[in-house]
């Protein structure tokens, strides 16, 4: 069940059946694994991407990615795995596709940052 404990116990004592929050549950559940399948689509059979990452060294403001893999699971409505490149990786922690040309993804250690990513430079 995607609520917890509280948030069940608040919405039935608000009057919501156990029926209604166990389909919203469902739902939640449903939309982050449509959300994940998004994502990794996103960067399946791309060589290359672009980002807005702020790298220590370097001058520019958009990154040029060699893309290798982006693995993802899911558990209620989070969002997490790996995102790797040619060189270097780095955890994900939660994404959404904000068009048909971009994505953001929460990058956890090492970068603790939301980074878009397209697939061209003007995307971004």
């Amino acid at each position: 069940m995607h609520f917890t404990q509280r948030e069940q116990q608040a919405l039935r004592e608000a009057g919501v059946a156990q029926e209604t929050i166990e389909t919203a549950s469902a739902a939640v559940v449903e939309s982050t694994g449509e959300a994940a399948a998004d994502l990794e689509a996103f960067f399946d059979g791309r060589e290359t991407v672009y980002s807005d990452i702020d790298l220590a060294h370097s001058d520019s403001d958009i990154q040029e990615h060699t893309v290798e893999y982006l693995d993802l699971f899911t558990h209620a409505d989070d969002i997490r795995g790996y995102l790797r490149f040619d060189t270097w990786g780095v955890p994900v922690e939660g994404g959404r596709v904000l068009s048909d040309g971009a994505v953001e993804l929460s990058l956890g250690p090492t970068v603790d940052s939301r980074v878009r990513f397209a697939g061209r430079e003007d995307a971004l």
